[in-house]
């Protein structure tokens, strides 16, 4: 299948959840990061295994005072952040959120810190092997495809209609009639669906208030954050927390 032509790519902006990783739990060297996640997001395997080896070189940031627990949290670090690239990659924020829970709960099982030296590789393989699928299953438009990729790379800023179709140097009304007719969800509705899926990880696994969140994902305010999240999951970001807590912990 031909593969989908992109827009260059935009200055390299750490998002909150990428940035709270780095500051707290794994410290490589930000362009070995960078390369790795930019390999993960286009589905390089070969390179993207090669930066991982180059940072697991390097002398591992101390993460809690036994070696299995440390070990870890390594892992879920570098879980949520091939998430990340992933769902950057185009892949659906809650195909991918699935994907990084399951690991998790393998990371926990697991007794062994070799164990999870080889396991952190096999989770990478699956993570670069969701994104090959993603780019083989791609059926909308080329100009529609170019609209999704847009908004999942730009998902923690101001979007609308107008500047979408700016980018893409087409009439906002054709952009517009033409994401309806094939995603079957006016735009603006999609951006919203879009943001609220990926704030559903800053609410699980991170402490960020929910009035931080509803800031992080460019919402006016709180109240319409919730609003929002209501309407697509039929509760509140609060409910949405406490059931997301109580599931990881049982």
């Amino acid at each position: 299948m031909k593969e989908l032509s992109r827009p260059a790519n935009p200055p390299f902006v750490l998002s909150s959840r990428m940035q709270y990783l780095r500051d707290n739990f794994i410290h490589p060297p930000f362009d070995y990061e960078h390369e790795l996640l930019e390999a993960i997001r286009f589905g390089d395997e070969a390179k993207a295994m090669d930066m991982l080896r180059k940072i697991n070189e390097l002398e591992a940031a101390v993460l809690a005072s036994y070696p299995l627990r440390s070990k870890k949290n390594a892992l879920i670090a570098s879980c949520t952040l091939f998430t990340r690239a992933i769902i950057k990659g185009g892949v659906d924020p809650e195909t991918a959120f699935h994907l990084s829970d399951t690991l998790i709960l393998e990371i926990e099982k697991i007794g062994d810190v070799e164990r999870l030296v080889a396991f952190e590789y096999e989770m990478l393989v699956q993570f670069v092997s969701m994104i090959r699928k993603e780019k083989e299953e791609l059926t909308y438009s080329h100009i529609v495809n170019l609209a999704i990729y847009y908004i999942r790379e730009h998902i923690f800023q101001e979007l609308s209609l107008q500047g979408i179709a700016d980018h893409l140097g087409v009439h906002p009304s054709y952009l517009s009639d033409r994401f309806k007719r094939e995603t079957g969800m006016p735009l603006t509705s999609y951006i919203n669906r879009r943001k609220v899926e990926e704030s559903k990880h800053l609410l699980v696994y991170t402490n960020q208030s929910i009035s931080e969140i509803a800031f992080t994902f460019k919402f006016c305010s709180q109240s319409y954050y919730t609003q929002v999240f209501r309407n697509f999951t039929g509760m509140t970001p609060r409910q949405f927390r406490l059931s997301g807590a109580k599931s990881i912990s049982t």
